[in-house]
């Protein structure tokens, strides 16, 4: 799910950086528009696994097995 998630959120990004320099949503283009239901459904994914995404900030990195007890 992680990946997945981030991946997702990735897409969504590059879709935002195409919006700021050259005015294309990408989404919306091969959707139908911002406005359809299609393409709400994908924003709403992608605003989904961005939300997903903040939990990787406070995952621990290192296994609990693997801790030093230093």
């Amino acid at each position: 799910m992680d990946n997945t998630s981030l991946v997702i959120t990735i897409i969504g990004a590059i879709n935002w950086l195409l919006v700021g320099l050259f005015q294309f949503d990408l989404v919306a283009s091969i959707f139908g528009g911002a406005d359809a239901l299609v393409s709400r459904i994908i924003y709403v994914i992608i605003g989904l696994a961005g939300l997903w995404c903040i939990s990787l900030l406070f995952k621990d990195k290192i296994p609990h097995g693997q801790r030093s007890s230093v």
